[in-house]
């Protein structure tokens, strides 16, 4: 037979669905990265990764000169608008704990991603690695063939 909850009743059960509701531990979120709507990044640093013809994989690290800009930034909404690289793209923005991902998904395949961490490097930037996810038969200077890692820094904009 079942009989209504008394007040302190109603409470407690309250108090246990909503602590069954909650997550385990609050997600910290970036103070830093929080309110950021552009940013400006350069990447100083390139590991270009691909295969020999054994198929072995090898890598080789070199001096870069990239740049990306990242504008409209909206970490409510998931999205952004970016300079710096060719194609139509959609991009998402996830900001997690402290660290800002921008993944970029172009149409012809490949996919780039930027993550910016909470953690100055040089004054008023914030270190960053950028990564590009594409693959061609044929290696062409000046355009990328295989998978590359960049390393650098971004200015938050606000």
């Amino acid at each position: 037979m079942f009989r209504p909850l008394s007040g302190i009743g109603r409470v407690v059960l309250a108090t246990v669905l909503a602590l069954a509701a909650a997550p385990a531990e609050a997600q910290v979120v970036s103070k830093a990265l929080a309110g950021v709507t552009a940013l400006k990044c350069a990447f100083t640093v390139l590991t270009t990764g691909t295969w020999e013809k054994t198929g072995d994989a090898t890598s080789s690290t070199t001096p870069s000169t990239l740049t990306l800009e990242y504008e409209a930034i909206d970490t409510v909404d998931g999205s952004a608008e970016v300079k710096g690289l060719s194609g139509n793209l959609f991009i998402t923005v996830r900001l997690v704990a402290s660290n800002m991902h921008l993944l970029a998904i172009d149409n012809s395949g490949p996919v780039y991603l930027t993550t910016v961490f909470d953690s100055p490097g040089r004054p008023g930037r914030y270190k960053a690695a950028h990564s590009r996810h594409e693959f061609t038969p044929v290696s062409l200077p000046g355009f990328t063939s295989r998978p590359e890692q960049y390393v650098g820094d971004c200015e938050l904009v606000k």
